[in-house]
């Protein structure tokens, strides 16, 4: 455990150490040395928040959730310029269906429960003057002709389960950027940043897609390169809020 002024909650620390690590758009990168650094602080911090810094306690198992009722529900914590924090809530058997953060990091921390992650990458374009089908299969049959546009090339990158046991889920503008996440036999609740946060005026807004090869196989071969299509938002899945109920955080 990290020492920390005990008048000061973990969740507090963790928001300044997200603006330290985000602030400056011009220091964000994969390469720069206090970036790496302050990624690491806060990325230590992450794995250290419970339910309970967040006065949240664990949902009951309960049945089929209701017609009415939201899969997932989400509880905004903070958000700023630089990110947004907040905590998901999943009921059992639902999911938060496949989707990007464009130009994004990200960092999830399970609470309670299970979660199974699955992440894909782009792949890489071709080089100039090669086909598409230089780099792997080619695409399959649009659903519908004019759907051939949505499609992309990606590779799955990772899939696992990840509980209160597990160091942070982490992603990046270009890696593990597209996943899914599973509830995993009964409710689970996760620690959500997303740095910058989402805004469809500046080129970041929320797309969805569909795994157009489907299968059990899919999970154990990771690296394996597949084709997802882009579409709109499953009719299925939508998020729902509850106020959020652990210590304020100032930013």
């Amino acid at each position: 455990m990290m020492p920390r002024d005990h008048m000061t909650s973990l969740i507090q620390i963790i928001a300044r150490q997200a603006l330290a690590t985000f602030r400056s758009p011009a220091a964000v990168g994969e390469g720069s040395k206090s970036f790496l650094e302050n990624h690491g602080k806060l990325r230590g911090l992450l794995a250290e928040v419970t339910a309970a810094d967040l006065n949240i306690a664990p949902r009951a198992a309960g049945g089929a959730p209701a017609a009415h009722s939201p899969p997932v529900t989400y509880m905004h914590i903070c958000e700023t310029e630089a990110f947004s924090m907040g905590v998901f809530l999943l009921k059992g058997g639902t999911s938060i269906p496949l989707h990007d953060h464009p130009g994004m990091h990200g960092m999830l921390r399970v609470i309670y429960g299970t979660v199974r992650i699955s992440c894909f990458d782009r792949a890489d374009k071709p080089p100039d003057g090669a086909s598409e089908a230089a780099l792997g299969p080619p695409p399959p049959p649009a659903p519908l002709p004019y759907q051939r546009g949505a499609l992309r090339r990606c590779v799955l990158r990772s899939a696992g389960e990840f509980t209160v046991e597990s160091g942070p889920c982490m992603l990046s503008p270009h890696r593990d950027n597209l996943h899914q996440i599973d509830a995993v036999d009964g409710p689970t609740a996760f620690l959500d940043i997303l740095a910058p946060p989402y805004d469809p005026d500046d080129g970041r807004d929320c797309h969805y897609y569909r795994l157009l090869q489907a299968g059990p196989e899919l999970q154990q071969q990771q690296h394996q390169e597949v084709w997802l299509m882009e579409i709109p938002q499953p009719s299925e899945f939508w998020c729902g809020s509850e106020p959020y109920p652990g210590p304020q955080v100032s930013v």
